[in-house]
């Protein structure tokens, strides 16, 4: 499990095919700001990853056929978003997030606005139930607050401490980005689908 706050960001270093996937290394500039150790989940913009080899500056990663299709995919250079499995005795600085991508978003705009940014994006038809004013949804792994939603669109805000440590300040209008929703509302829309719930 994640909470959505990024630790740091890191490069694409190398993307290279392995078995039926593909090895995925990321290199950071500085110390990663957390222990490695071979076998840790580590999300990845949003993905939840397993550490397969790591150094002072790098780590690697194998991606599945199942992650290279149902995200956004990773491209030489690209910045990305870092966070670490959260500890239970974390805090839960974002909100819970499983790092399992639930589809992929559209940035339709992005603005600054005062003293922060406004980003809008399209989201596939599928995930509306999941979304509501003033819920979470996490993007590339950040977790954030839904302003207003409009049909398939939703409104966000982004302050800059976020800009200014994740990979959104590389985004423009017309790039794809990984979606998680909600996870409890994900759960709670399963229970009512199913009728699991007697609530006479």
């Amino acid at each position: 499990m994640f909470t959505g706050i990024i630790q740091t960001t890191a490069s694409v270093a190398e993307i290279t095919p392995h078995v039926k996937g593909q090895r995925l290394l990321v290199r950071s500039n500085s110390f990663f700001p957390f222990e490695i150790k071979i076998g840790d989940s580590i999300a990845v913009n949003g993905v939840c990853l397993t550490a397969v080899e790591f150094g002072k500056h790098f780590v690697a990663f194998d991606l599945s056929p199942e992650t290279i299709k149902e995200t956004r995919g990773f491209k030489l250079n690209d910045e990305v978003n870092i966070e670490p499995a959260m500890r239970l005795d974390d805090r839960l600085g974002g909100h819970l997030v499983s790092g399992h991508i639930d589809g992929i978003a559209m940035i339709e705009s992005w603005q600054p606005e005062e003293n922060a940014w406004r980003l809008k994006i399209t989201v596939p038809q599928n995930l509306l139930a999941f979304i509501m004013h003033k819920g979470s949804i996490t993007l590339d792994g950040i977790s954030l607050t839904i302003n207003a939603i409009v049909d398939d669109q939703i409104d966000l805000t982004i302050i800059p401490h976020t800009y200014a440590v994740t990979n959104l300040k590389q985004r423009k209008a017309g790039d794809f980005i990984n979606v998680e929703v909600d996870l409890l509302a994900k759960y709670v829309a399963r229970l009512m689908q199913k009728n699991y719930l007697n609530l006479a």
